[in-house]
């Protein structure tokens, strides 16, 4: 069950992400009011439609971290850049390219590996106090980083930094959904009691904007990547460290699942790449 849900949540969020990229990247600077880019894009229909997918796929996330650990799911979300790839080509009229084929073999290739090899387990479904505060310590100064580089640095840069803060963010949310699905179970005085509840919105609010502005920056080439990586990478980091969650595998293996972990990080940046350089040159007209 939460392998199904992981994969219909990859899918979503590949064809919610097509539709946003597709609107962000084109929006001019000179068509910025005074609520910045999502003024702009509350305006256009393909990001509502971009949005409303996106929503769906966060449901089946969070249905998949009810059932599975972050060490599991994680990994499967990021084959939505391998349904993003036929997606993006379709909408933008343009053909897949051999080396883009081979990079999406890459990716599924490892990604089962981490699955069927690693066989992850959960651990526990919410983070101590403790764990949060040193989370917020060490978190908070380095997307305060990420935010003053980005303001200091345009283009490119701009946008990789943007990308890299949104992606930590959303990793967190994830690990913070864990905690929340597990509260709902409980029923609604827990869920609407827990702090977790309002953390996950706050952070995952400010992800959005900051994936959003990103998006607008420019270079999707860039920022793409960096969200998509960042993001699992977060996420699963935190499931290991902070909720105890475990690869149940050999050791003789390991260097098997480094090896899968290498080429999975590897395949995402270039299948990414690719996605921003198509997205990157398509034209207004074709959005509205």
């Amino acid at each position: 069950m939460a392998i199904a849900s992981a994969l219909a949540a990859a899918l979503c969020i590949a064809l919610g992400a097509v539709l946003r990229q597709r609107v962000a990247a084109i929006v001019p600077d000179d068509e910025m009011g005074r609520f910045g880019v999502i003024g702009v894009l509350i305006r256009r229909p393909v990001w509502w439609a971009g949005t409303l997918v996106g929503i769906g796929g966060y449901v089946f996330q969070a249905k998949a971290l009810g059932k599975g650990s972050l060490l599991l799911v994680q990994p499967l979300l990021v084959l939505s850049l391998l349904f993003a790839l036929p997606l993006g080509a379709k909408f933008s009229g343009r053909t897949i390219r051999a080396s883009e084929w081979v990079w999406a073999i890459v990716l599924t290739s490892a990604v089962a590996i981490l699955v069927v090899v690693g066989d992850p387990r959960p651990g526990h479904p919410h983070a101590e106090a403790r764990h949060w505060a040193i989370i917020t310590g060490i978190g908070l100064p380095l997307v305060a980083l990420c935010l003053i580089g980005a303001k200091a640095w345009p283009g490119a840069r701009r946008a990789l930094l943007l990308g890299v803060a949104a992606g930590a963010l959303f990793g967190v949310a994830a690990v913070l959904t864990k905690g929340v699905v597990a509260h709902g179970g409980d029923g609604m005085v827990p869920l609407l009691t827990s702090m977790e509840t309002y953390a996950l919105i706050v952070v995952g609010l400010a992800a959005t904007l900051l994936q959003q502005n990103a998006y607008q920056a420019g270079a999707l080439q860039a920022s793409l990547p960096a969200t998509t990586v960042a993001e699992p990478v977060v996420a699963t980091a935190l499931g290991f460290l902070v909720l105890g969650e475990y690869l149940h595998t050999d050791k003789d293996l390991a260097m098997l699942l480094v090896g899968a972990l290498i080429a999975m990080v590897a395949a995402a940046v270039a299948l990414a790449q690719s996605t921003g350089e198509s997205e990157t040159d398509v034209g207004l007209d074709r959005v509205r």
